[in-house]
């Protein structure tokens, strides 16, 4: 039977490390039989879980023993992983052991020097924190999950069942995984990736700064057909200073910025009215729905009828 040990280090975000325990303990074969044998291990007698003290059964040895490896979140990523763990870590990967990480728990794996060279994701807003912190991985702040083979990170909370689904494919099959998704209420494959649950926030301009009054100004015409010159205009300059002293305070191009700021109110009028995206691709500044559909979905990784159905309501 397949061992799979769910690693518990202080810290531990408890949602993280409930997702593997449950998907993987309910996961049955056909006949019947449970497929995986889940192992919480620490490698102390007591762990601090925020809100609660657990005491995991198995010392951390146990790694030892298992053929896939979950690191789960953690509160702090910046906090040091104990060199026993990196160790056992790195030398259940010489076995050829499966270490899969949740959310924040690419942290601790990429602090085995294991994730050097590849592509991985962790929760978008402490991508670029592990990007900076582990600047020899490729971190993808867009996607769910990423399957190295070996190796295998996902994005934050509900991504985590994302990855253990996928894993229960690889490793029994759709039908199976199937049976899984259903018991966890989850579908099989989820339409868009984590792009979508990214807060994109505008670039802070100084306060105080001469562009201020231009911000409100694009943020309330918008839905105007705006070109280069009706904003130069707007802010008293040329084109040419308008374009370098926007991007000097706010770090974007003056267009990049009233994408964004059309993008983000598609979003909220998905969200809160049941108005059809032809019409919200009109009521946020695009003069085409056609040209609308192509820039959310390049922007937000999922159509605007699939983010509807994913946050309306939410």
């Amino acid at each position: 039977m397949h061992t799979v040990a769910v690693l518990a280090l202080d810290g531990v975000i408890p949602f993280d490390l409930s997702t593997p325990i449950e998907v993987f303990e309910r996961t049955r074969l056909p006949d019947g039989r449970p497929a995986y044998r889940v192992r919480v291990c620490a490698p102390t007698e007591d762990v601090d879980a925020g809100a609660f003290t657990l005491r995991a059964p198995w010392p951390l040895d146990t790694l030892a023993e298992a053929d896939t490896i979950i690191l789960p979140g953690v509160t702090d990523p910046a906090a040091p992983v104990p060199d026993e763990v990196l160790d056992a870590l790195r030398q259940a990967a010489a076995r050829g052991t499966r270490l899969a990480s949740i959310c924040s728990g690419a942290f601790v794996l990429a602090a085995t020097g294991l994730l050097d060279g590849h592509r991985a994701t962790t929760h978008w807003a402490v991508a670029a924190q592990l990007a900076a912190r582990h600047p020899a991985i490729d971190v993808d702040p867009d996607v769910l999950y990423v399957d190295n083979g070996q190796l295998l990170t996902s994005a934050g909370a509900a991504a985590g069942l994302d990855l253990c689904l996928h894993l229960i494919r690889r490793d029994l099959g759709s039908a199976v995984a199937a049976d899984a998704a259903r018991l966890s209420v989850m579908p099989l494959e989820r339409e868009g990736g984590q792009a979508q649950f990214i807060v994109h926030e505008q670039p802070p301009a100084p306060r105080g700064s001469v562009m201020e009054p231009l911000l409100r100004w694009m943020e309330d015409n918008a839905r105007r057909d705006l070109t280069l010159d009706d904003l130069a205009s707007q802010a008293g300059m040329s084109v040419r200073t308008l374009n370098r002293r926007f991007r000097e305070q706010t770090g974007t191009s003056p267009l990049q910025w009233l994408l964004r700021v059309r993008i983000r109110q598609a979003q909220y009028l998905l969200e809160t009215t049941t108005h059809p995206v032809d019409r919200i691709a009109l009521q946020v500044g695009f003069g085409s729905p056609t040209a609308f559909r192509d820039r959310f979905k390049r922007f937000i990784g999922t159509s605007p009828h699939a983010y509807r159905r994913s946050f309306q309501g939410a």
